[in-house]
């Protein structure tokens, strides 16, 4: 059954594979090449091609922009129904792209690739050169989403953060006042049951920041303080402090400067602590626009756990609350506590299981509490096995909702059933 769903996994890649890139599905709902897709996608390709897996990277890294950002959307293809478009966003260097990014994976993905694959000689060359325009990449970040050098960077739009529509940004997006006249024409919506994906009205906003940021021209020594939405996110952020550690030994391995990076990790190493409530033991947002802490009980809080903490004692703590994140149902982890108010088992980031938190969390978890992360690892295969390679689930039932033959579960799948055993 295992090694069937393997074959499968490796199929649904090959299906929704492009030329150099690879689609996170094969229906209309994402026809471009999206960032952190990608990184989870090469995982996925390393465990049986390892020239796809740096293909869709460098890919990926074809459409940096000049000043080092790397783009959220590379627009490959230029007919498509998807909105926002190339021409919406009316951006891109070299490659139509969008013009905010997406969380910064790929230096973690990387060294994992690296780390159980043996990398021939010519291979290092491309390698390297990843390497560097990753730091690009990680610095442009640190010198436009942190200028007053705090430790910790800002998302500028619900969508760079991954999980649009979380709950997390309800506050935030209240605040947006949405622009007058506003027209666009939705394609998800059509493809996909309206049940299962954002509401207008969050497209409304979502739109109006865009727009906003395009009338700025997406100048990054600009938008910190401009955007309409600006908000330090624990998800993101423990998603680049971990991205910052690994790509400290790639530049090590690689013989490159790294000394700046060093004293970042420290800081925010040290500032992200300053998220945690200890009250109620969970890590909180918060909202540089509005001054507002942001509590809201969304898995993504826990992806503290990526970024390797040295405070034991806040882990432990940590660790203790995920366990009751809705331990009493069968699946998973629900990407909203269930019993929160703003909960919706079917809704896109608002209730469902999705598989790539479970992995980021397992990774967290296997140097912390091996019993737990077997179970959640176990836990994420089983739901993958009854239900197929989906874009998210039911916490309650297991039901497959949004996308099938979804690329960044097959990918994870691979990694979850093909990993070594951890010592």
């Amino acid at each position: 059954m295992r090694n069937k769903l393997i074959e499968e996994a490796k199929k649904v890649l090959l299906g929704n594979k492009k030329k150099g890139y690879t689609l996170p599905t094969n229906n209309k709902l994402y026809p471009a090449q999206w960032k952190w897709d990608s990184g989870f996608i090469s995982l996925g390709y390393s465990y049986f091609n390892l020239k796809y897996a740096l293909d869709e990277i460098t890919t990926l890294l074809r459409g940096q922009w000049k000043d080092g950002m790397i783009p959220h959307i590379l627009f490959h293809d230029l007919k498509t129904n998807y909105y926002p478009n190339h021409s919406v966003w009316n951006c891109g260097n070299k490659i139509h792209s969008s013009g905010i990014t997406q969380p910064p994976v790929l230096a973690i993905i990387l060294k994992k690739i690296l780390d159980k694959n043996k990398i021939e000689i010519l291979d290092k060359v491309k390698i390297k050169s990843i390497v560097q325009k990753l730091k690009k990449y990680h610095e442009w970040l640190i010198k436009y989403r942190d200028p007053k050098n705090t430790g910790l960077v800002s998302i500028l739009h619900p969508w760079e953060s991954g999980y649009d529509n979380s709950p997390l940004w309800d506050y935030s997006m209240n605040e947006v006042k949405v622009e007058k006249n506003l027209k666009y024409k939705r394609g998800d919506n059509k493809v996909i049951n309206p049940e299962y994906r954002p509401l207008d009205a969050d497209y409304d906003r979502y739109v109006t920041i865009k727009n906003h940021l395009r009338k700025n021209k997406y100048n990054p020594k600009k938008l910190y303080n401009k955007s309409m939405f600006n908000v330090v996110d624990v998800g993101f952020n423990s998603i680049f402090l971990r991205a910052n550690k690994d790509l400290l030994e790639l530049l090590k391995s690689f013989n490159l400067e790294h000394n700046k990076l060093k004293k970042f990790i420290l800081k925010s190493e040290n500032q992200i602590e300053k998220l945690y409530n200890e009250k109620k033991g969970v890590f909180t947002n918060y909202d540089i626009r509005n001054k507002k802490k942001i509590i809201v009980p969304s898995i993504t809080n826990y992806f503290i756990l990526f970024a390797d903490l040295k405070n034991q004692t806040i882990n432990k703590k940590i660790i203790k609350n995920l366990k009751n994140h809705n331990h009493t149902k069968k699946y998973i982890f629900s990407s909203i506590k269930p019993n929160h108010k703003k909960f919706e088992e079917k809704r896109y980031w608002r209730g469902p299981v999705w598989i790539n938190c479970n992995w980021i969390i397992y990774q967290g978890l296997k140097n912390k509490d091996k019993n737990f992360a077997n179970k959640i690892k176990e836990k994420t295969i089983n739901l993958i096995k009854k239900n197929g390679f989906f874009e998210y689930y039911s916490f309650k039932t297991g039901k497959a909702f949004g996308a099938s033959n979804f690329s960044w579960t097959a990918s994870l799948f691979l990694d979850l059933v093909m990993e070594k055993k951890y010592n």
